[in-house]
């Protein structure tokens, strides 16, 4: 799952309830510019993935994220399957609801807004281990500056403003890249979209409100992995966008990749107040999407759908679960 499954996983859960370690390096690390420039203009991207079964193929784009923000992607080659498709998938994520419609869900604002903040009204210095915050206290001077607010966010989501900062402040940008131009291909060549977005819905959302706002949750390792992301990964995020850009498949698989988010969504998915009301999210989402695939290889001569690249290459991940099927898998 990515980043945008994260972001669901909090961000909903506050807003909707009211809407590989490496070693720590040293608290006095410095923060190294980078040279890589990241790439710009009209660029096409990778080629796509083939999942088989007799005469029906399944193409899939593989994305990385974040991407160059000055980027526009342009793939022929994207369209052109598109054009001939009977359905496009939609990527996998979740939606947290209520049924207090608009106004309801404005009234818990304020409280949802709390909810950000560290249960008993601790600071991020009070809650994460002293040679962490120091690394924190640097990444945050350069990326954040004197902001003071983020000092009450809860680790995991003082990790996630830390993120975004840092990535704009280098010219990457985390969303908003590839799948609004899917959805204009399928929209123009009149292609059904299928949603694969798991729902859950909230039942009692003031409880579920005060028992998030009460929670601790097992943020560190999202913590400490975002940290460590920043301080040694960020030369090889441009190098791996750029790759991504120009169609570089052969440097995406050669470039190490990292990625806190693994730990990030793990912290939110295992979260008391989501877990009792949803039992496995991640399970969900993925059984959802993988259902979605194979109903749509059945019965579609072309499909064409997007999945995080993290799926396609990983050895459990929703590519594998597929070949493991029996389904033909062809990379780019």
């Amino acid at each position: 799952m990515s980043h945008r499954l994260t972001s669901a996983l909090i961000g909903s859960a506050i807003a909707v309830c009211g809407s590989a370690h490496a070693q720590t390096p040293a608290s006095d690390l410095p923060i190294r510019d980078l040279d890589t420039m990241v790439v710009s203009g009209v660029q096409p991207g990778p080629g796509l993935w083939k999942v088989r079964k007799g005469g029906h193929t399944l193409w899939i784009l593989g994305t990385v994220s974040p991407l160059p923000r000055r980027m526009e992607w342009e793939s022929r080659e994207v369209e052109q399957v598109i054009a001939q498709a009977q359905e496009v998938i939609e990527p996998p994520g979740l939606r947290i609801d209520t049924d207090l419609g608009f106004f309801g869900t404005l009234a818990l604002a304020p409280k949802a807004f709390s909810a950000r903040k560290n249960p008993d009204g601790q600071t991020l210095q009070q809650v994460v281990p002293a040679d962490m915050y120091a690394r924190w206290a640097v990444l945050k001077r350069k990326y954040i500056g004197s902001d003071e607010g983020v000092e009450n966010y809860r680790p995991i989501l003082a990790a996630m403003e830390l993120y975004q900062e840092a990535i704009e402040d280098v010219g990457l940008k985390q969303g908003g890249v590839v799948w609004p131009v899917v959805e204009k291909l399928a929209k123009r060549h009149d292609v059904p979209r299928t949603q694969t977005m798991v729902t859950v819905m909230i039942e009692d959302p003031k409880v579920a409100l005060k028992e998030f706002r009460s929670t601790r949750l097992e943020d560190l390792d999202c913590f400490a992995n975002t940290l460590q992301r920043l301080e040694s990964d960020l030369g090889a995020m441009r190098e791996r966008a750029n790759a991504w850009a120009i169609g570089d498949v052969e440097a995406l698989k050669a470039l190490p990749y990292t990625d806190q988010n693994e730990a990030c969504i793990r912290a939110a998915a295992q979260a008391g107040v989501l877990r009792k009301r949803a039992g496995d999210i991640e399970a969900q989402v993925e059984r959802r999407w993988l259902g979605v695939a194979e109903a749509a290889l059945a019965k579609n001569p072309v499909t064409f759908s997007v999945l995080p690249m993290r799926e396609l290459t990983r050895p459990d991940g929703y590519i594998a679960k597929l070949r493991a099927t029996g389904y033909e898998v062809e990379e780019p």
